[in-house]
């Protein structure tokens, strides 16, 4: 009997963030994280060597993040800008100059004045709404443990350190560690922390290695040599699994990896249904390092820009000119024949680097998105003149977020009339008829869509808020997230309502929330008469493939069965056979066994 065989097989379900089975060695990377011992300063002259000794800190710091940076030189992409933002956090005078004053006012060590500092940015990105924006707390955290560990002269297991081919298992990742992955032989990674929208979980995406995240013990499972299986596809991770699991997950990889070739194959064919019905497929990106990924993919446009990153962590606020230059590589970018740009979804309470607008306002429903533009129209004026300038180099689109009514909408485009005029009188290049679409995602809108509609050029749905406004539920709260159902019948009876009015009125309406990229909610949207979807760039072969092996008028009739039925548990039941049947090829293999 094997030494394997003789340990407890264990199962653990978590978060997939990166697909792909791979079946391996563990490296059990035992790391823990420096706590913050507090300790009073006395007098000014420890006060000012405390201060010395934070300063090197940063010094230090900032060297290990350049020397990472050498190293990824000749890799160019998504994971080498995630050190770059690790950089720019320690540069952020703000983050600096506040801990520094934490010293000198309160005579306390740099640790704990770290500490100080940082208690205070996760109060802020705990109040945003958005899940992507807050959980961009883990990079600050991770750059204060890189300064923990130089003020206290302790090192730890470094990834860019650990050889062979393992599947790593570690509490939690940095963005850094994954993104050394690239360069070293490591072949996926399990951790207890982390959830789908971190930065950990983008850069294993980008460089295609399969991670599970959010496992919360998985540490406490493993030890270096375990046999283990990750399945980023599933979510699930299996610590010395028997030779007869093995075997079926090996089966498993190579039908996974027949697939994603099969489907890579017809990735840059038209997505256009049998009965000629053709669907407009774009890539949902917040980064120009990830136009490769989805031109590779299938992408004929970028559905979706997601401007949110461009503002935070920043001390001060973006220029015109930085703008327009992030938004002109997106309408360049190769392969990219348009792009849809969504002015910023944010509140004062996501301006890292001035905390004290957030004061007065309800990140969750208060004033954020094309609210906060229609009162700060100056700093709106900034990003819509950059906007504006870059349509003069390609098919671009505007799109306003959280329009809950008329009034909204007929403000805004008074305002970007208003840019449009400034900017021709300037005589600087614009696209005159650039169309100025409205995001769906608030029940408002859905009950208002007619009226919407005829003051809108395009519709754009995000189901991601809509969802969790329609049902009222919170959807990173894990207690109710059984309750997030993009098949619920309230929802398809929503979306048919916002279809419908925009088709009437003569306008496209397309999808960019994740249901676009739902294979299982495919059918039920070309059953709807979407015009476009917009998804993350690895779900587009699938759709892609599933949208040319349909009729319009088949899905139709399946839209029309479902519609009959109660509970969004029926719909899935039946979409779900009906996938089955119809399309077996393009099913994930745990839809053939549950």
């Amino acid at each position: 009997m094997s030494e394997n065989e003789l340990k407890t097989t264990s199962a653990l379900k978590g978060i997939g963030v990166s697909p792909g089975i791979v079946i391996g060695r563990a490296y059990a990377l035992n790391r823990k994280d420096i706590k913050e011992t507090l300790y009073k300063l006395s007098g000014d002259e420890s006060v000012s060597r405390e201060i010395k000794r934070f300063k090197k800190s940063l010094i230090d710091s900032r060297q290990e993040l350049l020397d990472i940076q050498t190293e990824l030189k000749d890799r160019q992409g998504i994971g080498s800008l995630f050190v770059d933002v690790h950089i720019m956090i320690l540069d952020d005078k703000t983050f600096t100059t506040d801990i520094v004053k934490n010293i000198q006012d309160h005579s306390v060590n740099a640790e704990w004045a770290l500490k100080m500092t940082i208690s205070r940015q996760r109060e802020i990105f705990d109040k945003i709404e958005d899940e992507y924006l807050r959980e961009r707390i883990r990079d600050v955290e991770c750059v204060g443990q890189r300064i923990l560990r130089n003020l206290s002269g302790k090192t730890h297991e470094r990834v860019s350190d650990i050889e062979g081919e393992v599947v790593i298992v570690a509490r939690d990742l940095s963005p850094t560690d994954t993104v050394q992955m690239s360069t070293r032989k490591i072949l996926g990674f399990a951790t207890d922390m982390g959830g789908k929208t971190s930065h950990t979980a983008i850069v294993a995406k980008s460089i295609g290695i399969p991670a599970v995240v959010g496992l919360e013990r998985i540490t406490g499972e493993v030890s270096t040599g375990d046999a283990i299986i990750v399945d980023g596809t599933a979510g699930v991770v299996i610590v010395n699994p028997d030779p007869e699991v093995i075997k079926r997950y090996e089966d498993k990889k190579r039908h996974y990896l027949a697939m994603e070739e099969d489907m890579l194959k017809g990735a840059h064919l038209p997505a256009e249904t049998i009965d000629g019905h053709r669907v407009g497929v774009g890539a949902n990106i917040e980064f120009i390092e990830e136009i490769p990924s989805a031109v590779f993919h299938g992408a004929n446009g970028v559905g979706l820009y997601r401007t949110e990153f461009i503002y935070i962590n920043r001390e001060q606020l973006p220029t015109e000119e930085e703008h327009f230059f992030n938004y002109k590589k997106v309408i360049e970018g190769e392969g990219i024949k348009w792009a849809t740009i969504r002015t910023f979804d944010l509140g004062g309470d996501k301006f890292v680097s001035d905390a004290g607008l957030a004061e007065e306002m309800n990140p969750v429903m208060g004033l954020r998105a094309i609210r906060f533009c229609l009162q700060e129209v100056e700093l709106f004026k900034v990003q819509l003149r950059a906007i504006l300038r870059a349509s003069a180099y390609g098919n671009t689109g505007i799109l306003l977020p959280m329009i809950s009514g008329v009034k909204e909408i007929i403000d805004a485009r008074n305002i970007i009339d208003e840019v449009k005029g400034e900017l021709i009188s300037e005589g600087i290049p614009i696209d005159e008829d650039i169309k100025i679409g409205i995001m769906i995602e608030v029940p408002s809108a859905v009950i208002m869509a007619k009226q919407l509609a005829e003051k809108a050029d395009f519709f754009s749905i995000g189901t991601n808020d809509l969802i969790q406004y329609a049902l009222a539920i919170d959807r990173v709260n894990e207690r109710v997230t059984y309750l997030y159902e993009p098949l619920h019948p309230a929802i398809l009876t929503m979306l048919k309502q916002v279809v419908d009015a925009g088709h009437k009125a003569g306008i496209k309406v397309a999808m960019c929330g994740e249901m676009a990229g739902d294979p299982l909610c495919t059918p039920i949207l070309l059953g709807l008469a979407l015009d476009g979807l917009s998804m993350t760039p690895l779900a587009i072969p699938r759709v892609k493939k599933i949208i040319r092996k349909s009729t319009v008028s088949e899905s139709k009739k399946l839209l029309e069965r479902v519609m009959t039925l109660s509970t969004a548990r029926e719909i899935e039941e039946c979409v779900r056979a009906y996938m089955i049947e119809r399309f077996p090829e393009c099913c994930p293999v745990d839809w053939q066994t549950t």
